[in-house]
């Protein structure tokens, strides 16, 4: 393989087109087009070559676009027709099946896919572009399929209730790959294209670390950390010598805790516990500890892991078991909050 290999994306949208979708049609188009403007841009910006898919679905499954650059892409508008039932599971299936014979010769493959659907799966049983026919073996089909994709295939479902997300996971879907969106009405759909937009950048962006793909597509935070994805970002730990962690018991600010704690304050040093919502600034680094193990990540990656993007974000901690995360101050004031932790860079 050349060592200078192209990032190439292989981007496609599986898209709803029951009747249910009818009075949708107008605003899917639009989300579709915009989605596919944006992937344009940031292809450009980050200098990545991004390909194009759209499958349509309602009793019968068809590809409408396949694999074309992003940079030639057609509206959507003559190609979306709403009419019929929702054969989700085998739009699912033959998706992944025909994407899977895309050549991946001579550069840094990785394939995404967002499938938006706007009710129960209903008709994959009868459709002729289901496997089979059995409803039971579908859903065992999809999640078997999901389980064997390598770890360049992101496949992220977007559905409209807690019973869309319950089915979903049985089907073996990432939890943090599905999403609720709400399909009542035409803002819904427009805040759809804003969560897939979002999850996009965090992809194309992971790209430029070597970040192949991923199971935590939605998520920004602490509940994006796992060892998969860990390894996946490339961290290594910091050596245990070069840091310390101090429990904090009561209200304070940072250099007075630091001092008081017998260490000396560097500004940047300290990273306080993200323990509430709040913005932090693009130059800011991440550290991610394990908390059975005390282990401490850092650098670059760590905000990568998170998906946050080289500018002010905001994030959110999130419960998470077995890792927790911590941001750098570079303020003597900022004020600590009791029965977290700080952790000092010597």
């Amino acid at each position: 393989m050349p060592k200078n290999q192209n990032y190439i994306n292989h981007v496609a949208l599986v898209l709803d087109a029951s009747s249910s979708m009818s009075h949708l049609s107008r605003k899917v188009v639009e989300v579709a087009d915009q989605q596919i403007s944006y992937l344009a841009r940031r292809s450009r910006e980050l200098d990545q070559e991004t390909r194009v898919t759209v499958y349509v679905f309602a009793d019968k499954v068809e590809c409408v676009i396949y694999d074309k650059d992003v940079l030639r892409m057609p509206s959507l508008k003559q190609l979306y027709r709403a009419g019929g039932m929702t054969a989700l599971l085998a739009a699912a299936l033959k998706s992944q099946r025909e994407l899977a014979q895309t050549a991946q010769l001579y550069g840094d493959h990785s394939f995404l896919t967002f499938i938006l659907t706007d009710g129960q799966e209903n008709a994959s049983h009868r459709s002729p572009d289901a496997p089979v026919r059995n409803p039971r073996a579908l859903v065992a089909a999809v999640a078997e399929m999901i389980e064997r994709q390598e770890d360049n295939w992101t496949l992220a479902v977007l559905v409209p209730d807690q019973m869309g997300k319950r089915e979903a996971t049985q089907c073996g879907f990432p939890k943090d790959n599905i999403a609720i969106w709400d399909a009542t009405s035409t803002q819904g759909l427009e805040e759809a294209g804003q969560v897939i937009q979002e999850a996009t950048e965090k992809f194309m962006v992971g790209r430029t670390k070597g970040i192949r793909g991923t199971r935590a597509v939605f998520s920004t935070g602490a509940e994006a950390v796992n060892k998969d994805t860990i390894k996946a970002a490339g961290l290594t730990p910091v050596d245990p010598s070069a840091y310390q962690l101090v429990a904090v018991a009561r209200d304070a600010a940072i250099k007075e805790w630091v001092v008081e704690s017998g260490h000396t304050y560097r500004t940047g040093g300290a990273y306080y516990q993200l323990s509430k919502p709040e913005k932090v600034q693009a130059r800011k680094q991440i550290a991610v500890l394990e908390k059975s193990t005390d282990r401490v990540y850092t650098g670059p990656e760590a905000r990568t892991l998170l998906g946050l993007p080289d500018t002010e974000v905001r994030i959110k901690p999130d419960h998470n078991d077995e890792y927790t995360i911590f941001v750098q101050s570079t303020s003597v004031n900022r004020k600590l909050v009791p029965n977290t932790r700080l952790l000092i860079m010597n």
